[in-house]
């Protein structure tokens, strides 16, 4: 089993962004030392759910703060930016990282980026297969033309990539598993996900693709010396972050949207994911692992949002539970 750490840069009420970064960078070295195969950095724009613009840029500096654990987007939003641009920075990044590097891309949603970007709502409805492609021959092609959407002449594509970068598209319905499979890409199944979701998404993919392409699930996770402490943890500090950040969602045309309520979705997340003591956290990951077939999990582990029992969480993780899953 694969254990990441999944950082958001989410923005607890009181802190500045500053704070956010470094307590996300800081998290990110501390997997490192704890044990961690990767750790994956979100792209959100706008809002106090994640303060982090550009998850390709985080995973750079992140690249040169580590020696060996792998460094990732989870994810980068292809409806916002051009397909051939994100290429050549995962490129560049897969050279300098010596293959460290990985690059998870996602549709994203209806949002107002789509209107600052100019991107134009268009991209996120029906555009994301398109993107999708043209990433991909940038990826693996000496050189690459234009498309209906994105018209140029064919260029050389520099530089080449090292080793690839693995690339994984973020999943939250049927389609778009479908299209990940039929190119052979694995998913990443987001946190709101229950075991019988992932299943379901599994079992779909597995009808248009391989049939082990190494999918990954994100979650949230906390170490305490009782499951009652460590629900309660994050039962308490989450909402802070979600009430705000969740409202920072802004349709760009208007269309109605009904938020989650974020003490619901708190408790939500503490019950389908490793929150609890470390031989909870053991049995829910190896649980998860069995009936859905994911065996590749991001987790976030700084839910509460503060600094010291964020490194006091990832050092947990890593003493008391990665050993475990991995024997």
């Amino acid at each position: 089993m694969r254990i990441g750490l999944f950082l958001p840069a989410a923005q607890f009420p009181g802190q500045s962004h500053a704070e956010v970064l470094a307590r996300t960078v800081e998290a990110a070295v501390e997997a490192e030392r704890a044990g961690f195969d990767g750790v994956w950095f979100a792209e959100h724009h706008f809002m106090s759910y994640g303060v982090c613009p550009s998850a390709v840029t985080l995973a750079a500096y992140v690249l040169g703060r580590t020696s060996r654990i792998a460094v990732g987007t989870a994810v980068s939003v292809l409806s916002n930016q051009h397909p051939v641009a994100l290429a050549e920075q995962a490129a560049l990044l897969d050279q300098v990282g010596r293959g460290r590097f990985r690059l998870g891309v996602g549709r994203g949603g209806p949002w107002v980026d789509l209107e600052v970007f100019g991107t134009g709502l268009a991209r996120y409805e029906s555009g994301f297969a398109e993107s999708l492609d043209l990433l991909l021959a940038a990826l693996t092609e000496e050189r690459v033309a234009g498309t209906a959407t994105f018209p140029f002449r064919e260029v050389p594509v520099v530089p080449r990539p090292l080793t690839g970068p693995p690339v994984v598209v973020a999943c939250t319905s049927a389609a778009t598993a479908e299209l990940a499979a039929r190119r052979g890409l694995p998913m990443l199944l987001g946190m709101h996900a229950g075991d019988e979701d992932k299943r379901a998404m599994v079992e779909h993919y597995a009808r248009y693709g391989p049939a082990r392409p190494g999918h990954l699930a994100a979650g949230v996770a906390h170490v305490a010396d009782t499951r009652a402490e460590a629900q309660r943890a994050l039962r308490t500090a989450m909402p802070r972050w979600l009430g705000p950040g969740l409202a920072g969602y802004v349709p760009v045309d208007g269309r109605p949207r009904r938020p989650r309520d974020p003490e619901e979705y708190a408790a939500l997340l503490c019950r389908i994911h490793p929150v609890g003591t470390a031989d909870d956290c053991v049995a829910t990951l190896t649980a998860t692992a069995e009936r859905t077939g994911v065996d590749h999990f991001v987790l976030m582990a700084d839910g509460t949002g503060d600094p010291a029992l964020t490194r006091e969480n990832i050092r947990r993780l890593g003493a008391e539970v990665l050993p475990r899953l991995r024997g």
